[in-house]
């Protein structure tokens, strides 16, 4: 099949970017049998999800709705353009919830992609070792563009409480309690 050069990807031409990559105007409008994301020009598929993943991304939303102040809003799974070529989609607007196939992206290029587009902070949860909730809290260093782990507390265990972007406070056991 020949690649397209320009115009609109379709169901059958979206694994074949153009040189340049596909750009979100030219894929936005594409309804896959997958979730997506738009990296480097190339759309990628999401990872599978669990239950364990889905209680605890919808009870962090939940709390965060219900502690939100003007003018911050909570979007579950919302597209964040960074550029033409890379469109993200948090589980929750910043919060990525690590499941197993989505490791390195939570880690290392999601971390990465926000800090350049100049999102003031970042929170990755995970289980540690114990089977208990971390939330790592990072904050965006304006002259490096590049996250640091929060001054006073950079991993949040059993609550997390913070201050950014607004007031919060979250029991991270009861997450776990279903």
């Amino acid at each position: 099949m020949a690649t397209p050069q320009q115009g609109r990807a379709t169901e059958d031409t979206w694994m074949f970017p153009p040189t340049e990559g596909w750009s979100f105007d030219q894929v936005k409008h594409l309804e896959l049998p997958f979730d997506w994301e738009l990296v480097d020009g190339v759309i990628a598929a999401r990872g599978q999800t669990n239950v364990w993943h889905n209680e605890v991304r919808d009870g962090i939303a939940g709390a965060l709705k219900a502690a939100r102040t003007q003018p911050y809003r909570v979007l579950n799974e919302q597209c964040v353009i960074v550029d033409d070529r890379n469109v993200a989609k948090p589980d929750v607007m910043v919060v990525e919830v690590v499941s197993p196939g989505s490791r390195r992206a939570d880690r290392v290029s999601k971390p990465a992609l926000f800090a350049g587009a100049k999102v003031p902070c970042y929170w990755r949860v995970e289980l540690d070792r114990d089977g208990k909730l971390a939330v790592h809290e990072y904050w965006l260093n304006a002259d490096t563009h590049s996250y640091i782990p929060a001054p006073m507390h950079p991993v949040h265990h059993d609550k997390l409480v913070t201050e950014v972007p607004f007031p919060v406070e979250i029991d991270l056991d009861a997450l776990l309690e279903f």
